[in-house]
Order: C-alpha cells, then sequence, then structure tokens
C-alpha cells in the first residue's frame, strides 16, 4: 500500500482534480543525475530525467519502501539510496547488487504517472487527464515578452489561491494603493460569466489601479478572466489600446492545506522594463496575497454556497464553485453505477442571473 497525504480522497474537491494536468515543477529544475522530489494531491512523487525524457513516479521503491528521490540516476536509470536497486525508464527493476549473477525481480513495484512538458513546465496527472495541457493563448506569439514568476508557496489551499486570483474587488484593501485605491474602492459593475468546452470565461471588468502594471503607472484596467481547469486560470488586462499584461497562473494542490503557485507574466509593452522590475511587481501582489489566503478558513473551498456569503461582484467565485462542485460529481459518476449526472439545460453556457 502506498500512503499519501491528508486530502480526503472521496471529496468533490479532489475528485474535480485528480483527473487533471497539475504543474509540478520547472522543466529546468529537472537536472540529470539528480531526482527531484515533489508533491502532488498529498501524494509524493519523484521527477527524473532519462534518457527519452522527463518521468514522474511515485517516489517509493518497491523493494523496502525507501524514497527514490533521496538516490541518484546513473546511466539512465533511477537507483534506489537504500539497497541500490536500478529501475529502468520502463519501471523494470534491471539491478540487484546484493545478487548480481540473478536475474532481478519481474514484478514491477514502482508507480509511473502521466507527465509531459509545456512552457518549459513540467505537468502531471495522478489519474487519466481528460484533454490536453491547457493552452497558454500568448506562449507563440513573438510579440509578447514573457516571464517566469515564482513558484509562491503558500500554506493554503490551491482553490482558495485560484479563487483569489480571479478576484477584482480585493484590489484596493489586499493590494492598497498598488491594485486600488482604499479611499475610493471601485464599485464593481455586473459582468457575465460564460462557461464552455474550454472552462470559465468573463466579460470585462473595469478597475482604477494606482501603480496598474511594472511600469508603475495609473491606468485604468479592462481585466477579462479565464479558468481552463480548477487549478490553471488566466487573465488578459488591457491597459491601453494595444497594450496587454497577461498572466498564466497554475496552483499545484500540493496538499489541501499546501499550495505552489507557478506563474508565467506576458506583456507587449515596456521593452525597456527588466525582469526585476517584472519580478518585483509579482512578488509584492503575491506576497500580499499569501497572508489573506492562508488565513482563510476553512481551508478546502466550500462548494456548497450555503456556507458562505455573496453578492453580484461574486459571480466568477459562485459560478467557479458551481463548477467545481459538478466536474467532481461527473468524476465520482464515473466510478459509481448509481449516480446519474442530468444533462445540461439548453442554455446552461450563461451564467445564473443573480439579484
Amino acid at each position: 500500500m502506498i500512503y499519501g497525504g491528508k486530502w480526503d480522497r472521496d471529496g468533490l474537491d479532489y475528485k474535480a482534480l485528480r483527473n487533471r494536468w497539475h504543474v509540478v515543477a520547472r522543466v529546468d529544475e529537472v537536472r540529470d543525475g539528480t531526482p527531484l522530489p515533489v508533491r502532488l494531491l498529498g501524494e509524493d512523487l519523484v521527477l527524473w530525467r532519462s534518457p527519452t525524457g522527463i518521468n514522474a513516479w511515485k517516489d517509493y521503491c518497491g523493494h523496502r519502501g525507501a524514497k527514490l528521490s533521496l538516490g541518484c540516476v546513473r546511466n539512465g536509470e533511477i537507483e534506489c539510496p537504500y539497497h541500490g536497486w536500478r529501475y529502468s525508464e520502463s519501471g523494470q527493476c534491471v539491478k540487484v547488487p546484493a545478487h548480481p549473477d540473478h536475474e532481478p525481480p519481474q514484478q514491477r513495484l514502482v508507480y509511473p504517472h502521466r507527465v509531459t512538458e509545456r512552457y518549459g513546465l513540467v505537468w502531471v496527472s495522478l489519474g487519466q487527464p481528460e484533454g490536453d495541457v491547457p493552452a497558454f493563448p500568448e506562449w507563440d506569439d513573438q510579440s509578447f515578452r514573457k516571464v517566469y514568476a515564482g513558484p509562491y508557496r503558500y500554506r493554503a489551499n490551491a482553490l482558495r489561491s485560484v479563487e483569489n486570483f480571479l478576484d477584482a474587488s480585493h484590489f484596493p484593501f489586499v493590494h492598497a494603493n498598488l491594485n486600488g485605491d482604499p479611499e475610493n474602492p471601485d464599485s464593481i459593475a455586473d459582468y457575465e460569466v460564460f462557461k464552455g468546452p474550454q472552462g470559465l470565461t468573463t466579460s470585462e471588468i473595469s478597475v482604477f489601479q494606482p501603480y496598474g502594471d511594472h511600469r508603475g503607472i495609473p491606468v485604468t484596467a479592462r481585466y477579462t478572466y479565464h479558468v481552463f481547469q480548477p487549478t490553471t486560470a488566466y487573465f488578459t488586462k488591457k491597459t491601453g489600446v494595444t497594450e496587454r499584461f497577461c498572466t498564466f497562473l497554475n496552483a499545484t494542490p500540493a496538499d489541501e492545506d499546501e499550495a505552489v503557485l507557478y506563474l508565467i507574466v506576458a506583456i507587449n509593452f515596456g521593452a525597456d522594463l527588466t525582469e526585476e522590475q517584472i519580478l518585483s511587481r509579482q512578488d509584492r501582489v503575491f506576497e500580499q496575497d499569501r497572508r489573506i489566503v492562508e488565513s482563510q478558513r476553512p481551508y478546502r473551498l466550500p462548494l456548497d454556497l450555503r456556507e458562505e456569503m455573496h453578492v453580484r461582484s461574486d459571480r466568477l467565485a459562485v459560478e467557479y464553485r458551481r463548477w467545481l462542485r459538478a466536474l467532481g460529481e461527473a468524476a465520482l459518476a464515473v466510478n459509481t453505477t448509481t449516480i446519474t449526472i442530468q444533462p445540461a439545460p439548453a442554455d446552461s453556457s450563461r451564467s445564473t442571473s443573480y439579484a
């Protein structure tokens, strides 16, 4: 038996996350010869390079249960630190040093997971991903400069951190005099949320920001938010006729109360901005967010809307929670013959109206 973390595996939030792609590292963090330990959904994993690329396995040797991440990689094979057993990328044991003249055991007690590389990031799924890694709209657009930010480590739930990323009404208070004016907070005009095959998308949300981007200038920012999968969100922020400030966020659910946030910022302005200027602003904003998100209780995002209060400016958060619940119920139904998911109404692409 492989022991994972404390996450309730019967919870709808866990069910909604298991069959998704999650970022667990930057590609350049996985170095030749050195396994990298990571954590996802309460499980310890090890990343290691073989001749064909990066592998993602449970951090476990089937001989005596030691962590493979404490070992090393030799000749394209991962070596356990306990007894020196070696495994090929196929998961086959190929060497037992204590018995060099005997055929290694054929039983395969290592556990590989699906892994892929995209946008300079390592993506892993513990289950059966239903589709490809989410698209980053500006990735192939050479007019946008891309900068990696983070990772930011929160002692908080990943879904809470995503919901915070999608919330414009906290700007004047959490990011006072940066993303908003606490003495004159914006009234958030009604906006729409659309649900489709690529997740959730909003209409534009307009706010004033005293220090609106990395240039340190005041702007009226027009945000459009997208949620491609439960832990992958993105916004396009228009600050002029052609100026765009985009952020691609992946909040890794290391455990139910531990998240690691990986960001890629894409901008098509400010050619003279240094990377230090760009990262300084991102670091400041996400540190301000961290203090608040870590304070939220309960840790896990409530998917029952009756558990917290909501107003019209929370429309995206409400639809996000409904969507997560539906994803969890759908995943549960796949393995439960007694549950039937009813077909969605014809107009379900539009959000529910609010009083």
